[in-house]
């Protein structure tokens, strides 16, 4: 640590010199919070208590290496002491807020205990809403599917395109309100692209292998998500994970696929064959590729906007613009991947739109159309803004976690009674287990041994 030294002296400067004895005053003695405060040896700098001082305090700095006027002071007060006259504060009393008022700019200085709880509190809110906000996707996505059976690829393509309209929509609101400044807007795009293009090609895979693979077998391979986001972390962002961190992603991995794989598909896995559960695994690869870069965004956007923080809509913006984009070049292979011929597809996105509407002739069994989808539109952006904002403030693997957690509370739900969906699904018979082994790795994760 670097040594710091501080003279404070009460009433007129005292002229340079040997340093004279003075009377030792309790009242003189003023504390300062252990953060230290850059004020740039620049005069008239008033330092004020929430304690009521008859005296103001002027701040003379004096280097390690000056002596002058101060024999060993420096030596006895130690790194980042004060002087306040000739007396030594070292001590730092938490329990009080102090305001520094410096060239007429007023800083409070907080407790550092008090900033991490609150810090906590923001992350276990963030973490409930992405929670509530991903067992709604799920389950909306599911009635959103209902009236639109026959075309799901028109579904995927309303969510990809529509995202763009209403992100930058919000984008220019936020704009033209200094929210966003331009400083932001003008960050280079090229990680921006590269995310279109990891989010366009995680979709790709996805449905190549989801049109093969079915049940139970793509949430148990979903786990691998969590694999990928520690390993790519750990190399890319030099994030060193504890051991009951580990354990805990590994417990929430293992109840999710205890909740899942006890259902009446489990065995899907091993007859979809071993390329398509790469294919998938590969998948889930990508998208966790695609959440640490946006995580090197958010720390290269603190450094680029000096300690400023770049916000949400610009990244959601820009990545959903470039992930439209590769999704146009790869629409042959996608349309293909659903079963539809390329040339077929103008008048099937037609008669897809005609059913979303739910309007003429061709709507008949598009019951709950367009209610059901646009809800599932809405609230998928929800979850992938809070998402994204829950990674800002935390990490990767928290934001991870969060979406893992909803799983089988998604599960849960489809045991209800819920409109459109009819007879409701059984509870699967490893249900309880399987949820109590994923909120035992929850806890385990989050929990700090004591030192």
């Amino acid at each position: 640590m670097t040594s710091c030294f501080r003279r404070l002296t009460t009433g007129p400067t005292p002229p340079s010199g040997p340093a004279q004895s003075r009377q030792r005053s309790t009242a003189d003695i003023l504390s300062l919070p252990l953060k230290r405060i850059s004020i740039n040896q620049q005069p008239g700098i008033l330092l004020r208590s929430s304690r009521q001082y008859s005296r103001s305090f002027i701040i003379e700095a004096v280097e390690p290496g000056d002596r002058s006027g101060g024999g060993n002071e420096a030596e006895k007060a130690g790194p980042c002491a004060c002087l306040v006259g000739d007396q030594t504060v070292g001590g730092v009393v938490d329990s009080i807020d102090r305001t520094v008022e410096i060239n007429g700019k007023r800083a409070i200085s907080g407790s550092d205990s008090r900033s991490k709880e609150d810090r906590a509190v923001e992350v276990a809110i963030a973490a409930a809403v992405t929670v509530v906000l991903g067992v709604g996707n799920r389950v909306l996505y599911k009635l959103a599917l209902l009236p639109l059976k026959h075309y799901p690829f028109f579904l995927a393509q309303l969510a990809t395109f529509g995202y763009v309209i209403v992100y930058f929509t919000i984008l220019h609101i936020r704009h033209r309100a200094g929210i966003v400044t331009d400083e932001m807007l003008s960050m280079p795009k090229a990680p921006y692209i590269l995310v279109g293009l990891l989010e366009a090609l995680g979709a790709a895979t996805g449905m190549a292998a989801g049109a093969i693979l079915s049940g139970a077998s793509i949430p148990i391979l979903s786990q691998t998500f969590l694999v990928w986001q520690i390993l790519l972390s750990t190399i890319f962002l030099g994030r060193r994970y504890k051991v009951n961190q580990l354990l805990g992603c590994f417990l929430v991995a293992v109840g999710v696929i205890i909740t899942v794989a006890s259902g009446p598909s489990a065995g899907s896995l091993r007859e979809a064959g071993i390329f398509w559960s790469l294919l998938m695994m590969f998948s889930f690869f990508l998208q966790a590729a695609d959440t640490v870069l946006k995580e090197v965004i958010f720390s290269d956007a603190a450094k680029q906007l000096k300690g400023g923080s770049v916000d949400l809509f610009v990244i959601n913006s820009y990545g959903s613009a470039f992930q439209a984009l590769f999704v146009c070049l790869l629409l042959p292979f996608m349309s293909k991947l659903w079963g539809i011929p390329f040339s077929q597809l103008p008048n099937y996105l037609k008669d897809g739109a005609v059913c979303f509407l739910n309007i003429g002739s061709l709507s008949s069994g598009c019951d709950g159309a367009p209610l059901l989808p646009l809800l599932f539109v809405i609230v998928n952006m929800g979850f992938n803004i809070s998402l994204l904002h829950l990674l800002k403030i935390s990490s990767a693997v928290v934001s991870s976690l969060a979406s893992t957690f909803s799983v089988p509370i998604a599960v849960y739900v489809f045991t209800l009674p819920l409109p459109y969906l009819g007879v409701a699904s059984s509870l699967p018979t490893g249900f309880v287990a399987g949820a109590i082994v994923l909120v035992l790795g929850l806890l385990i994760y989050a929990w700090t041994p004591s030192r």
